[in-house]
């Protein structure tokens, strides 16, 4: 489960811990300073919840008016939904409105490798460069297909697993 803090912009006012948005407008709607003003404006923290998340969170800059749609974000997206906005947003400076777009809108070629030497026996394998006779297989450098691979692919780390991509 994610848990999140509104930390409020007004030093005389108290905080308080939400796992919803429906925990967060209570919360919100409840919060005075020491004044017994209420308070407006607030900075969300991530506090916890799966580490996917919590990169999501960081890369989108989460803020109090996207509160409701990264918690739907969080719910409704696929594992790969949501490091494609974390590659696309965070490695190759996207801008991403959470709630307005989806990550199907993103061109992102994803591939769980740990090196880009995998990635370029992978692309032979699968016939990337036509077909290769036997006699010939023993030849093909694959570290040099990898150094060019490198210029088009990046390599990054999301939630502890190593993947190779491109962003479009």
């Amino acid at each position: 489960m994610t848990s999140l803090y509104a930390q409020p912009f007004d030093i005389s006012a108290t905080g308080f811990y939400f796992d919803s948005y429906a925990a967060y407008q209570d919360g919100a709607a409840k919060a005075v300073n020491s004044y017994g003003q209420p308070v407006e404006e607030f900075e969300i923290q991530f506090i916890d919840g799966e580490g996917i998340d919590c990169q999501l969170f960081a890369v989108l800059r989460v803020h109090q008016g996207e509160i409701a749609d990264f918690f739907d974000a969080v719910a409704e997206w696929s594992r790969e939904d949501k490091i494609k906005v974390i590659i696309a947003v965070g490695e190759a400076g996207h801008r991403f409105d959470i709630g307005r777009n989806h990550p199907d809108k993103l061109d992102v070629d994803l591939y769980d490798y740990e090196s880009m030497s995998e990635l370029a026996a992978h692309f032979v394998d699968e016939g990337l460069f036509g077909e290769i006779p036997a006699a010939l297989q023993n030849y093909i450098d694959i570290d040099a297909i990898a150094y060019d691979l490198a210029m088009d692919y990046g390599q990054v780390t999301v939630d502890g697993t190593n993947y190779i991509y491109r962003c479009g």
